[in-house]
């Protein structure tokens, strides 16, 4: 880890394995059991594919402020524009949710989004997109701080935020394609269930979303999709976790219900932990099958 905020995080979550989030749906840490198709959907990222390239063209990645009437407290985002943006030319987005320890600047803390695009769009592998990274701890006082645990209820109320507050205001303030074959949500952990429960919640504005190592919060797999034909018609639904992830088996019980049910979805498992290396190569190959139609 190259943060320290991240690895005491981590150093957190492995050293209480027993601590259940309050009023989560799904059991949190657990044995591992790996079944026969817990394996990796892509090969291992090719060299170079997270270094700084100063030949290529790059991003602009800026925190902005918006007022949430749901939390009634002016509050931040982080927003990538992708090299060459333009309000003259409208762009899809996708909304990327951090994790229970995290805030508006984990994912540039964990994976650096605006390096893998910089470098995915110079080499034809990812479309042009606007990437919004917000707090999805919906409370006054959205800090990770404390007993970061004792904020889950407010990742609940966070889906009220980003419809109401967060969306508008970056279809407000940015040059988007603002519908739903053009909108993305996806997020680890904490964010990963957040992604599963609003995306899979509201098919009408969302057909692309993922799921990363997904949390206890991750709503119970026939609550997710009472209606599994509903699902059939997003464009891409994500499942990715590390093989030695104690949280695996929410991915996989998702992945189950999923294959049983004849939803189409990608399932991804690599060799990784609950960590930032297995979030970062995700992300990376999540932002390649987002192939946004013309």
């Amino acid at each position: 880890m190259k943060t320290t905020a991240c690895t005491l995080l981590l150093a957190m979550l492995t050293a209480l394995p027993a601590q259940e989030p309050p009023g989560q749906p799904r059991k949190a840490w657990s044995s591992i059991v790996l079944h026969e198709d817990d394996k990796p959907a892509f090969p291992p990222p090719p060299q170079g594919w997270d270094t700084h390239r100063e030949t290529i063209p790059h991003g602009t990645l800026a925190m902005i402020e918006y007022d949430s009437k749901t939390v009634g407290a002016r509050r931040r985002m982080n927003v990538y524009t992708p090299p060459g943006y333009s309000p003259g030319t409208k762009l899809p987005v996708l909304y990327l949710l951090h994790g229970i320890g995290g805030d508006e600047t984990e994912w540039e803390r964990f994976a650096n989004p605006a390096l893998l695009l910089d470098n995915l769009i110079a080499d034809g592998k990812a479309s042009p997109m606007i990437v919004v990274m917000p707090n999805g701890r919906a409370q006054k006082d959205d800090r990770p701080t404390g007993d970061v645990f004792k904020h889950a209820p407010a990742f609940a109320v966070f889906e009220k935020d980003l419809l109401q507050d967060v969306i508008p205001t970056i279809e407000a303030r940015y040059a988007v394609l603002a519908d739903r074959d053009h909108r993305a949500l996806a997020g680890l952990s904490m964010g990963g269930g957040q992604s599963l429960n609003f995306g899979l919640g509201h098919p009408e504005l969302f057909a692309w979303v993922g799921g990363f190592s997904s949390a206890p919060n991750t709503r119970k797999s026939v609550e997710l999709l009472p209606d599994a034909a509903a699902a059939r018609h997003l464009k891409l639904l994500w499942l990715s976790c590390g093989s030695r992830d104690g949280l695996i088996h929410i991915s996989q019980d998702v992945h189950a219900w999923l294959k049983e049910k004849g939803v189409p979805h990608v399932w991804h498992v690599t060799d990784h932990k609950h960590d930032a290396s297995e979030w970062k190569q995700a992300l990376y190959y999540f932002l390649q099958q987002l192939r946004f139609p013309s």
